[in-house]
């Protein structure tokens, strides 16, 4: 298991070619997956400087805050409500450049201005979990967060919810 990160420079593709492998040896051997998902939110908190980053994980068909780095943030979402709970209704990834446009839009932190939600998908494709990241700058996450955080939430599929 790799302990801390190595530096990483280039282009955010560069970034997260070279810290995808960093993740899967930080959790390669570790059979918790709180323990895990909380190593992934601080490499990806670490390496991008996000206002927040973090999973919220499906119990009781709501959304439980999870393991993140970040502000403190809410505690439980709805099926269908804000984008994370949009994100998990829909299956689908949810880039959302300004969170004041999005109809719904759930405020855990009047600092985040831009919002990514990638579902996480277990062997039945059922949805039991979602990376979340919000940003206090707009024009920041983008469609290369969406591919890359999307082999994230791969990776952590096969990893960790197998």
């Amino acid at each position: 298991m790799a302990e801390e990160l190595q530096s990483i420079k280039g282009t955010k593709a560069e970034i997260y070619e070279s810290l995808i492998p960093q993740i899967q040896c930080l959790i390669q051997g570790e059979t918790d997956f709180v323990a895990n998902l909380a190593n992934i939110a601080a490499a990806l908190k670490e390496t991008f400087s996000w206002l927040w980053v973090g999973f919220y994980l499906v119990r009781n068909n709501e959304l439980v805050l999870g393991p993140f780095q970040g502000p403190i943030a809410c505690t439980r979402i709805g099926y269908g409500k804000g984008v994370c709970g949009t994100a998990w209704k829909d299956r689908k990834s949810l880039l959302v450049p300004n969170v004041e446009k999005f109809p719904g839009h759930i405020a855990c932190s009047s600092s985040s201005v831009a919002e990514i939600v990638v579902p996480i998908l277990n062997s039945n494709a059922e949805v039991i979990g979602v990376i979340d990241v919000d940003s206090e700058c707009f024009d920041v996450l983008d469609e290369i967060d969406r591919v890359y955080l999307e082999k994230i939430s791969q990776i952590i599929s096969i990893n960790l919810f197998t």
